[in-house]
């Protein structure tokens, strides 16, 4: 039978493999000439019996990691929660880790798992199963606890997520207006004024605002990076009515990010509202700021870099309304005309 890859070795002594079919070269890393010929032989017989090849270097591998001969993906489920330092991305992967979807996987040994194995799974799941799925998977490739890809990049299910919209100024102010709770509706002010995310806003302190700079700067939940924000009267209004000391919203702060969404869409509900959370207003921030002309990088400084809401504002959503070239034309004769009418006097006076 005709070999598919044949050895050959370079001018300055190492050996590499080419594909006869596809012609492409790659380097075998060695400059032993038996040691070359046996990688190759493995390349030929694995293309002849791959899935024999496959088993065999499964074997191999519990070989050198005794461990994986009992690995299942619970164990890889548990494990991950424990390297998040944030309190809140922890609490988030032990709730995907209760999914039911994942229920057919769990005593399932990591070596032992088929592609088809995975395909179940995403088809009794939602797109959160996708998302965590994928994050599972990388996690046990990057700890060496998988020796290949269950499932190849262009294999896996898109994810696609619901439509999400930005809040308007219309339903803000119905919200604003016909809240009695003076803490909830402060927050919701400053959710529209600054965009912050709900978790950075309820966990604000009277520390972190500079009233002399007029700038209120924490540390992002998130991804620690730092967030400074500089704020106007109007704003500077609503952080007055707010404790002078400790806790900006004492109570919004105690209670969990879900709570503070299931309030939020308990008001939005009772005025008929649709398709809006607390994560909205990160979206009108970014339209605002796209439509009033703000540049996209003082967007990001405010929002953050990765916002996905600067990301899709600046990148296509928010329309922005042009001013004909007429007007641009007119504004720039009269600045020509301004600037020739005071030459005469810049020079008498230099005389």
């Amino acid at each position: 039978m005709k070999q598919r890859y044949r050895v050959f070795r370079r001018s300055w002594g190492t050996y590499y493999s080419e594909d006869l079919v596809t012609k492409k070269q790659e380097t075998l890393h060695t400059r032993d000439r038996d040691e070359a010929y046996r990688l190759v032989a493995a390349l030929n017989e694995n293309e002849v019996q791959s899935t024999f090849s496959r088993q065999l270097a499964r074997v191999y591998w519990k070989a050198g990691d005794p461990a994986g001969a009992t690995r299942t993906w619970q164990h890889i489920m548990d494990e991950i929660p424990k390297l998040k330092q944030n309190d809140e991305t922890r609490r988030r992967w032990l709730m995907a880790n209760k999914d039911k979807a994942f229920d057919s996987l769990r005593g399932m040994v990591v070596l032992e798992t088929q592609a088809e194995h995975f395909l179940k799974v995403l088809e009794a799941g939602s797109v959160s199963t996708n998302v965590y799925l994928r994050r599972i998977h990388n996690f046990a490739l990057d700890m060496n606890w998988l020796p290949w890809p269950i499932l190849p990049k262009k294999r896996w299910p898109a994810v696609t997520f619901k439509p999400k919209r930005a809040i308007t100024w219309a339903e803000h102010s119905a919200i604003v207006s016909r809240e009695g709770n003076a803490e909830r509706k402060a927050f919701y002010q400053l959710a529209w004024q600054t965009g912050a995310s709900q978790t950075d806003l309820a966990n604000l302190q009277s520390e972190n605002i500079d009233w002399e700079q007029r700038v209120v700067s924490f540390a992002r939940k998130k991804t620690g990076s730092i967030a400074l924000l500089r704020f106007d009267e109007e704003t500077a209004e609503i952080l007055r009515a707010l404790p002078a000391r400790g806790p900006l919203f004492p109570y919004l702060r105690s209670v969990r990010a879900g709570d503070r969404a299931t309030e939020f869409k308990q008001r939005c509900m009772g005025l008929g509202i649709r398709g809006v959370s607390l994560h909205s207003y990160r979206y009108a921030w970014a339209e605002r700021a796209k439509k009033a002309g703000y540049p996209e990088r003082f967007a990001q400084e405010a929002l953050g870099h990765n916002s996905k809401a600067v990301h899709r504002a600046y990148a296509r959503r928010a329309q922005v309304e042009l001013p004909p070239l007429s007007e641009y034309e007119r504004q720039r004769a009269k600045f020509r005309e301004a600037t020739t009418s005071i030459e005469p006097v810049v020079r008498a006076a230099m005389a």
